[in-house]
């Protein structure tokens, strides 16, 4: 690593020279792509607000604290769903890595705002501790005193939302954002979203569907048997 940056400390020098010796007039674009090399050069490891990406330098380094992988590189996002029947009601993205608490007054905002109802209970993970929520009564996974027996029942579906979250990297293609920006990843979060929803109703529709051709071939096996004629029914009898 220190040959490399040595290697780009030469040539941002050798850059420097030619612009001032030749009285060149630098693009926008070039401009910010040597601010962020002799960025670059400069950080270290106890370096805050690092750049880790050329392509996307707003990117985070967020700290997962698995054995496999202990770091993931991205934008953080939170998702609120339905305690029954897991629908998406909030899907939003949170640039800058900030504390999970510190979202969630914003996440019940935008589902008041989308749904038209405010929520009245919120099931989250220990993640979430001092959120500082008041008004919604928010219910810490792992919490013991003070929690009613049905309460109690409907914590156990907080885990429901996972799986959602899995679905939503992989086949709403949550895994990896091609979208460029902040504004992208925001774009990118809500459209998994939706993609999510619109798979559940459909196949909401199917079933419906499904079910209700089985209905109707039950109510017309009951129609014939009651439009018999008399003396058939009598011979049944």
């Amino acid at each position: 690593i220190k040959q490399v940056k040595g290697f780009l400390g030469r040539v941002l020098r050798d850059i420097d020279r030619q612009v001032s010796r030749q009285a060149l007039t630098l693009t926008q674009k070039q401009e910010d792509t040597l601010n962020q090399a002799y960025r670059l050069l400069k950080q270290t490891r106890q370096s805050k607000n690092k750049l880790y990406s050329l392509h996307e330098p707003n990117v985070d380094c967020i700290s997962k604290g698995k054995a496999h992988k202990r770091y993931e590189f991205g934008v953080k996002a939170s998702i609120a769903v339905t305690a029954k029947e897991s629908f998406i009601v909030g899907a939003r993205s949170y640039p800058g890595n900030p504390y999970d608490g510190h979202t969630l007054k914003d996440q019940l905002q935008q589902v008041e705002t989308l749904t038209g109802r405010k929520p009245e209970t919120c099931f989250v993970d220990r993640g979430y501790k001092g959120s500082g929520v008041e008004d919604i009564k928010i219910l810490i996974a792992g919490q013991k005193r003070g929690i009613p027996k049905k309460e109690k029942r409907w914590m156990g579906r907080r885990n429901s939302v996972e799986p959602i979250i899995g679905h939503l990297k992989s086949d709403g293609k949550l895994r990896r954002c091609f979208l460029k920006g902040t504004l992208g990843d925001a774009i990118n979060v809500i459209l998994s979203a939706c993609g999510q929803n619109l798979r559940k109703l459909l196949k909401w529709l199917y079933c419906a569907q499904y079910f209700g051709s089985f209905l109707q071939r039950i109510w017309l096996k009951i129609t014939f048997l009651m439009e018999k004629p008399k003396n058939t029914m009598a011979f049944l009898v």
